[in-house]
């Protein structure tokens, strides 16, 4: 019995932390500041929906895995991003222009 609740706490563990991982994936915030010499990008993420909508929540930096893929972005810009874990630091894979 005690080695059932165990498993099932870890396969618990496992999907929360998949569906976090594939929250990141499509999500849609404004770009408030850019380095193109380090290649680092801060985002605030917008809200989905009705509930909690108008709060702001704070911008988050990230690395930026191709320095191209700011090329076209400016401080202001409404972009959708996709994010990966690499070395403990999210970095983004993914960044287009709305």
């Amino acid at each position: 019995m005690r080695a059932a609740a165990i498993l099932f706490a870890g396969v618990t563990a496992a999907a929360i932390s998949l569906s976090a991982q594939a929250a990141d994936q499509g999500a849609t915030g404004v770009v408030t500041f850019i380095n193109r010499l380090n290649s680092t990008i801060a985002l605030q993420r917008i809200q989905t929906g009705t509930v909690g909508a108008n709060t702001g929540g704070a911008a988050e930096q990230f690395k930026v895995k191709d320095a191209a893929m700011m090329e076209n972005v400016h401080v202001g810009d409404r972009v959708t991003f996709s994010t990966a874990d690499s070395g403990g630091s999210k970095t983004i894979t993914k960044l287009d222009r709305q």
